[in-house]
């Protein structure tokens, strides 16, 4: 029953801002540590953004600090991604995911993903 989907993925050029929108259903949504990862081909998933049930931590990867900023809004179960200054090697499949556990940047902490949207970043 728990459903992750994620939008605002897109094409832009290098430079360029995205905003994306991750709404959950089914689950409490405030008991979970929120994440963002991405996968581009061929690579292993990583680790971009969490954010924990409240709001009051965030943790960024070191490729997207500074540019990325990760949000949530329990009243509306919904987690955030702004990116700016969108660089070519940010393209990628970005998921979505929700932990119980404070062990962010760990992908099997995660015990629900949602489907992912693609983020394309021209040169």
């Amino acid at each position: 029953q728990v459903q992750l989907v994620e939008s605002g993925g897109g094409f832009v050029q290098a430079g360029g801002s995205l905003r994306l929108s991750c709404a959950a259903s089914g689950l409490t949504f405030s008991n979970y540590y929120m994440g963002w990862f991405r996968q581009a081909p061929g690579k292993e998933r990583e680790f971009v953004a969490a954010i924990s049930g409240g709001g009051g931590t965030t943790r960024y990867a070191d490729s997207v600090k500074g540019r990325f900023t990760i949000s949530r809004d329990n009243a509306k179960n919904t987690v955030y991604l702004q990116m700016i200054s969108l660089k070519p090697e940010d393209t990628a499949v970005y998921y979505c995911a929700a932990s119980r556990t404070s062990i962010y940047y760990y992908s099997r902490s995660y015990d629900y993903w949602g489907q992912g949207t693609q983020v394309s970043v021209s040169s």
